[in-house]
């Protein structure tokens, strides 16, 4: 993490980050969201905002004070966390424009996660929007056009089902899938660590100049931070192999092992992305579990 990402830029106010293109920082750090969820104005005078962010009478109204006199002709929401897209709704009642994202927040979801969450096996959900649903459904590749801008919608799910980035020219906006100062976390069912590579490998096949997080600064070296996310899983599956090698553990006791220096805090989400590793490995038959896959079961090798 460079030391650009240690300095938050100003709550509520309307950056500038390049011509046609500012930022809203919305009022919700955590050990989760950075310094707070990004939320993109494109355009001038006619405006698509791009993740509308938490549930905040104060960030709505530092959006609608960005917006002023211009003509919101989209709302386009990455995924359904509840740090990017409750805020849809109140904006689209304002502005009179359509709230526009994949689907609403079981959309994309793979059959085994399916099977997983109706199955009880799994206590997914964290911090996702339930009652979110769009106005209109993008498919991959769709085009949202006005007279000033263009943007493409990439489906790139992983981070969670329903997860759209947006191409704007030679720029991707990622949401939660590629940030610069942490890497995604992928809890199943929501989360798919299976999707989440997949959709990692599209994104390294592009040639972007620049990425626009969810949370956090510009990634101004694209290839570079992607290559590292997709090594960073590769070493964490390694980890998890070791780690079995030596006979049958828990997800408990592999995160333990594995997350030294994270805070206690932040273990619950660590263990989901060990149990995502679990799922996928269990899915290209390197490892196994008796009964159903679940999170407090217990692992080895095949």
């Amino acid at each position: 993490m460079s030391a650009k990402e240690n300095v938050p830029p100003p709550t509520g106010v309307a950056e500038m980050l390049e011509p046609g293109l500012r930022r809203i920082l919305a009022p919700n750090p955590s050990p989760m969201t950075y310094h707070g969820t990004n939320t993109y104005l494109v355009g001038e005078s006619h405006v698509a905002v791009i993740d509308p962010g938490p549930d905040s009478p104060a960030h709505l109204s530092a959006i609608l004070n960005a917006v002023n006199g211009q003509k919101v002709e989209a709302i386009l929401v990455t995924h359904s966390h509840l740090d990017h897209s409750p805020l849809s709704r109140a904006l689209s009642e304002r502005t009179a424009a359509p709230v526009m994202a994949y689907g609403d927040s079981r959309s994309g979801r793979s059959q085994l996660m399916e099977k997983l969450a109706a199955s009880g096996l799994v206590k997914g959900g964290e911090g996702v929007d339930p009652a979110f649903a769009p106005d209109v459904t993008l498919a991959d590749n769709q085009e949202i056009k006005s007279a000033e801008w263009s943007l493409r919608a990439l489906w790139t799910p992983g981070h969670f089902g329903n997860h759209l980035s947006f191409v704007w020219g030679n720029a991707v906006f990622t949401g939660d899938h590629v940030m610069g100062w942490a890497s995604s976390l992928v809890s199943p069912p929501d989360g798919d660590l299976t999707a989440f590579m997949a959709s990692c490998a599209r994104l390294a096949a592009r040639n972007d100049r620049i990425y626009y997080p969810g949370h956090g600064t510009p990634v101004t070296e694209p290839k570079a931070r992607i290559d590292w996310l997709i090594s960073h899983r590769h070493s964490r599956e390694a980890e998890i192999l070791r780690a079995l090698s030596k006979g049958p553990q828990s997800v408990k006791a592999l995160t333990a092992d594995m997350y030294t220096d994270v805070p206690a805090a932040l273990l619950g989400a660590a263990a989901r992305n060990v149990f995502a590793h679990l799922i996928d490995l269990s899915q290209r038959s390197l490892v196994k579990t008796k009964g159903e896959l679940a999170i407090d079961a217990v692992y080895s090798l095949i």
